[in-house]
């Protein structure tokens, strides 16, 4: 069966913040005007920030409850731990999965190794809404390594899928979800073409870290620190990467 592809709705700059100890934030959503991406509540880019040693802290303990939190770590390392015995330290390429459900409180510091070193931290949140029947299951955790997320490399040298949750090109991640929803980190050289599956009527959204990146055929382009937002009709993305001879990083939400 054709595929159908899907078109650009919007572009749209994200919000400048800081949230912490200072630390920098990229914020595609919420903001005034743009509340949530359903089923996404909120998608947050932290840093770069550099600390000297002793410098770095950390959020401390705080309440969630009714969706899951996402943390992938680009940069740095933070210890997580929670009320329901999550524990664990998230190090560079790592996620952490953390289902809310019902309620608990976590925090999120900086590590001893990477407090006593100081550092690059940079990282990304991303919140997902629990489904209503789901809203008040027990919390729980999942602690995700970067050697176990799956990578998908590309052909003719155009880069490669980190397959975060979802699925994508017959891959899967392991990362158990309460909604259907998919998370990649896709790197990509620059003048790629690739061509990515994704439901009819889901929610897509491109952020991107680096480069710059737009559709086949077209002349428009998102650059970095801008999202990409595209239409509900069709089930394919099909991407192509600027000539510049700067690599393109994306994060994709579907």
């Amino acid at each position: 069966m054709r595929k159908s592809k899907r078109k650009i709705t919007k572009i749209f700059d994200c919000f400048e913040t800081t949230e912490g100890d200072s630390v920098p934030v990229t914020r595609a959503f919420p903001v005034s005007g743009r509340m949530q991406i359903d089923p996404f509540l909120l998608f947050d880019h932290f840093g770069p920030v550099h600390y000297n040693p002793e410098e770095a802290t950390g959020i401390p303990a705080h309440p969630h409850c009714g969706f899951e939190a996402i943390t992938f770590i680009l940069n740095g390392e933070i210890e997580h731990k929670d009320s329901f015995g999550g524990q664990a330290n998230i190090r560079s390429g790592d996620v952490q999965w953390m289902t809310t459900g019902s309620g608990l409180i976590h925090s999120e510091l900086a590590t001893e190794t990477f407090r006593k070193s100081g550092g690059t931290l940079e990282g990304l949140q991303i919140w997902v809404n629990l489904p209503q029947v789901h809203k008040n299951v027990d919390p729980c955790y999942q602690h995700v390594p970067a050697e176990i997320i799956p990578t998908i490399d590309l052909q003719d040298n155009a880069g490669y899928i980190k397959v975060i949750a979802g699925k994508v090109m017959g891959v899967s991640s392991q990362v158990k979800t309460f909604s259907p929803i998919s998370i990649f980190k896709v790197e990509l050289s620059p003048d790629a073409t690739v061509d990515l599956d994704v439901k009819e009527k889901h929610t897509a959204l491109i952020y991107v870290l680096a480069g710059a990146v737009g559709l086949q055929n077209s002349a428009e382009m998102a650059v970095k620190g801008q999202m990409i937002q595209f239409d509900r009709d069709g089930d394919l993305l099909s991407l192509h990467t600027s000539t510049s001879l700067n690599p393109v990083s994306l994060i994709i939400l579907a």
